[in-house]
């Protein structure tokens, strides 16, 4: 009898956020350690379809970072990387494309419909929705670094989104984008997720990593922060705080901010149903970042 009442009280918990929630897009970009845990992995692909259910409308944007290595050991191709970016030439694009279009985006599209409810993958070999021009580095010398295939999203067919959105389905979207003459190119995930969001005006961008949240000392889960402000995130950042990993992720948190999504969050997804949680109750389990 107590367990259900305290699930009776979840529930009540959570209604105010689904009515609040009702007809809005929320992005979830997934990603990290997850994605190597196919039941952790399917769980969280069955909290997108609870949202989808309730009325919300989730779009994913996904990566697959890890697989894409292992794909390339698979191959005999060593990674080269050129200031922490991965240099893309026209063998590690083709395996890149595989991966996440190829391989990972059909197998989220297939757990997701093995839920009963319809999904699309949008990627370059098929409904490309994502555009991109092609990224350099700056050189010490002031000279461009060219770092291959790799590009930085520039605009998004949000109408395509919307449509499959209103349509009741989930659309999946892969990271890699078609840039002006037509080619492919790899885009960070992460950034590609803000500016997805940022193109839909998401009422939400939801970031899934391997970590609970922005952390004042990075060593100590003690000091996470429930909530952050994007004055606060700026300072973290400039104090080197927030470094590595974590800088696209925030970044494309602050992109979303600035283009009028209402609320960004940095989850940990190895945590059960940490994106219901996040989203329906209270007190969250992650930092989320607001305009204020």
């Amino acid at each position: 009898m107590q367990q259900a009442i305290e699930k009776a009280g979840v529930l009540i918990e959570a209604l105010p956020y689904i009515r609040s929630y009702q007809g809005r897009i929320i992005v979830v970009k997934l990603g990290g350690s997850v994605m190597d845990q196919p039941e952790a992995e399917r769980e969280l692909l069955r909290d997108v379809v609870f949202m989808h259910s309730v009325g919300m409308r989730p779009v994913i944007v996904h990566g697959g970072g890890k697989e894409i290595s292992r794909a390339m050991d698979e191959a005999g191709l060593e990674a080269v990387f050129v200031q922490g970016l991965r240099y893309t030439d026209e063998r590690t694009l083709t395996i890149a494309e595989n991966v996440l279009c190829g391989r990972i985006n059909h197998r989220l599209v297939e757990t997701i419909e093995g839920f009963g409810v319809e999904a699309i993958g949008l990627t370059s070999l098929s409904s490309c929705v994502l555009f991109a021009d092609r990224m350099y580095l700056d050189g010490p010398d002031g000279r461009r670094v060219d770092i291959g295939h790799v590009g930085r999203v520039q605009s998004v067919n949000a109408k395509v989104v919307r449509l499959l959105c209103t349509a009741d389905i989930i659309p999946v979207i892969a990271p890699i984008a078609r840039d002006r003459s037509g080619g492919k190119l790899n885009v960070n995930a992460d950034s590609a997720a803000g500016e997805v969001a940022a193109a839909l005006a998401a009422e939400k961008l939801v970031m899934i990593s391997d970590t609970h949240g922005v952390r004042r000392d990075p060593g100590d889960p003690e000091t996470m922060c429930p909530s952050l402000n994007r004055q606060e995130i700026r300072r973290l950042m400039d104090d080197g705080v927030i470094d590595r990993g974590m800088i696209p992720k925030v970044q494309a948190c602050l992109r979303a901010l600035e283009a009028g999504c209402r609320k960004t969050h940095i989850i940990d997804g190895r945590i059960p149903h940490s994106l219901l949680l996040e989203i329906f109750t209270d007190k969250g389990v992650g930092t989320q970042i607001i305009n204020e």
